[in-house]
């Protein structure tokens, strides 16, 4: 029984640092993303100031 719960344990450790590694992929396309509208709206508004 206890092989099994080592079993069960690793495969949980392995599925959550894949999930905490997908997660900060997303965190990172999302700050990615919100930097790149901050610079597409600067332009933005200096060519409608200028």
């Amino acid at each position: 029984m206890n092989k099994n719960k080592v079993k069960a344990n690793a495969k949980r450790a392995a599925y959550a640092e894949k999930k905490e590694k997908e997660g900060r992929s997303i965190i990172n396309w999302i700050f990615g993303v919100l930097v790149l509208l901050g610079v597409i709206y600067a332009v933005y508004t200096m060519l409608i100031l200028g």
